[in-house]
């Protein structure tokens, strides 16, 4: 099959609109009055995403982890547990493989010079680009995961992001602020291995602002890596982790989201029109999870352990049940220290196919021995 490419000169056409988007991009803050809504960092659909568990992490922490400084959430997917320990005392370093994940988080918890009222008028002006419907996304997301106008819209407004040339800190908001905003107008049940049948066809996408506070970020680190290599390169006081539990690939539930990111405009296939995902495949769902739990173990450089892990053992689905059993778990952390678990019922937010009965969030808790 030819590939098809995209030129943005000629397909997309923005004409006029280049030079309104140059406008835009020399605006002065001070000269805007902003209008916009804000989102947050939690307003975004994720599997397995911890914000409604935050009060019990935080317990946990308050009564074990006494006078910490640094805090890793190594596995941070939306970022909502780094962000809620984010304080102008506490440095936070959060980390994921996902290109996708990694462009939100370092908007919330690493911009320290972003102008919000700038980031507003840019967006305020994407919103209002005339839409193109010659564009990659428009082409294959079209009434599928998206209505045609959706899909024509997000097209046009990557395409527009790439042209306004802005620095990468404004960049990676803007590219955040139009990832929660497809996220929200998707038809999906919160993750793209599929899409529903009937099409919302009356809310059409808007970019809003991300509420970012800066003023807690001065010290904060965030990478885009694999946990296992990064956590040779890092010290901390406390460590959360919070690795996928079983055999669903998060590059496989989210690689729309991270192509649209990544926007080199790939080859797609199946129903789900994903791309090659092989290069962000997490070992720790798959049957190496083990060994690979035990070598980021080994190498933590931290005061305290802490470990989220349900109790997925026990699922009727072969892909639900957990890759690292609670045998592993203990004989691993007990290598580093002495071992406690935390436990809370609450509804997980998963893939519609598993049993949400009796679901227990496991907190387990090591104090690391020198």
């Amino acid at each position: 099959m030819k590939r098809r490419r995209y030129n943005n000169a000629k397909c997309f056409k923005l004409g006029e609109s280049m030079s309104a988007l140059a406008k835009l991009r020399d605006v002065q803050s001070s000269d805007y009055n902003p209008t916009n809504r804000y989102f947050e960092i939690q307003n975004r659909r994720y599997l397995g995403n911890k914000n409604a568990l935050l009060s019990f992490i935080q317990s946990v922490v308050t009564e074990k982890c006494a006078d910490y400084t640094s805090f890793c959430d190594i596995f941070s997917g939306t970022g909502v547990v780094g962000n809620h320990f984010n304080t102008p005392n506490v440095k936070i370093i959060s980390n994921d493989i996902l290109k996708s994940n990694y462009v939100s988080l370092s908007t919330f918890l690493e911009s320290v010079d972003l102008e919000l009222r700038r980031i507003s008028h840019l967006i305020d002006g994407l919103n209002k680009l005339p839409m193109m419907p010659c564009n990659y996304f428009a082409e294959h997301f079209s009434n599928t995961f998206f209505t045609e106008v959706n899909a024509s819209k997000i097209g046009t407004i990557r395409d527009g992001i790439d042209c306004l040339g802005v620095p990468e800190t404004e960049k990676n908001a803007l590219i955040t602020s139009l990832l929660y905003a497809a996220d929200k107008v998707a038809n999906t049940c919160g993750h793209y291995d599929a899409f529903v049948k009937h099409l919302d066809k009356e809310q059409v996408i808007r970019l809003l602002a991300p509420k970012v506070k800066a003023q807690c970020n001065q010290n904060n680190e965030v990478y885009n890596e694999d946990a296992n290599l990064l956590i040779k390169k890092i010290n901390c006081d406390v460590l959360y982790l919070d690795p996928p539990y079983n055999s669903r690939q998060y590059s496989d539930a989210y690689h729309l989201l991270e192509n649209l990111v990544t926007w080199k405009k790939p080859e797609v296939f199946g129903k789900a029109k994903k791309m090659d995902r092989t290069h962000i495949k997490s070992k720790y769902c798959m049957n190496s999870a083990p060994q690979a739990f035990a070598d980021l173990i080994a190498y933590a450089d931290c005061k305290h352990i802490l470990l989220s892990y349900n109790n997925t053992g026990d699922s009727k689905g072969g892909r639900s049940n957990a890759r690292i059993t609670d045998e592993q778990i203990f004989e691993t952390l007990n290598k580093r220290g002495k071992v406690q678990v935390f436990e809370q019922e609450y509804r997980a937010f998963t893939t519609g196919k598993s049993s949400k009965d009796g679901n227990v969030e496991r907190l387990f808790y090591c104090k690391v021995q020198k």
